[in-house]
């Protein structure tokens, strides 16, 4: 019979009840191999204890408190993202799958109602892979009523990011990394991406930058030019338009 040949990873995480009780009756050597770690038990028991350990081993890798400076500098930062969109005439908004999980692509499309409105051009960038699937972005905007011409594929738009004042992320990241025409040996070296990092300003609604899909840290948000307004985009994404709204009187 074809199987998935677990066997072949460098480790192998098991969450089974135990490893005698296949319906073949045959033994499962795989729970023999050395790099094989048993996490017997109940599934919905065993499996949150995972995400649990794997969560603390994690925050003990967080980098170290920032100084107060560091704080200052990054409130001031967020202060200034509503002038930065007074002040825009050119917006490219670049959604991700974090907007799908969010679901925060109503917000979206409230913001840009709103730029428009206000007689900024506003295009939407897509990525041919953000998402679960091609033209996933494409249709949860469209639900939403975001207008397909609203919509450009990455050939398209990447060339226009250098002449843009803002460029607002939504929960996009590996998709607009820059570090991918230098990670050599990640899953994202040699990948398309869109040149946001070309923008004159960056405001970046993801939950945070540290949670690429590849492991691959996103040195986007590293740019003097990059506002950070990370938390859930299904609350940023409202605070940004609410507050360039008071902003704009």
């Amino acid at each position: 019979m074809p199987i998935l040949n677990v066997a072949e990873a460098k480790n192998i995480i098991i969450c089974n009840l135990r490893m005698d009780d296949a319906y073949s009756g045959v033994k499962n050597t795989l729970g023999d191999q050395e790099n094989a770690v048993p996490l017997f038990g109940d599934a919905a028991q065993t499996v949150p204890k995972l995400l649990t350990d794997y969560r603390k081993i994690a925050a003990d890798k967080e980098p170290a408190e920032t100084t107060a400076t560091d704080a200052e500098s990054t409130s001031a930062k967020i202060a200034e993202a509503p002038t930065l969109l007074h002040k825009a005439e050119k917006v490219i908004i670049v959604p991700g799958y974090g907007m799908a999980i969010a679901q925060a692509q109503q917000a979206v499309k409230s913001l840009i109602d709103t730029l428009e409105t206000d007689g900024k051009e506003v295009k939407v960038a897509i990525h041919p892979v953000a998402g679960r699937m091609p033209g996933h972005m494409n249709v949860l905007l469209a639900e939403v009523g975001v207008d397909y011409d609203k919509l450009y594929e990455m050939d398209t738009i990447n060339p226009e990011f250098p002449e843009t004042d803002v460029a607002v992320v939504v929960g996009a990241s590996d998709v607009i990394n820059p570090a991918a025409t230098t990670a050599k040996g990640t899953p994202i070296y040699g990948m398309p991406i869109l040149n946001v990092a070309e923008a004159k300003n960056i405001i970046i609604c993801n939950l945070r930058m540290d949670d690429a899909y590849s492991g691959v840290k996103n040195t986007l948000g590293d740019q003097e030019n990059a506002v950070p307004l990370f938390g859930d985009a299904a609350q940023t994404v409202p605070k940004l338009l609410t507050d360039y709204r008071e902003k704009s009187g």
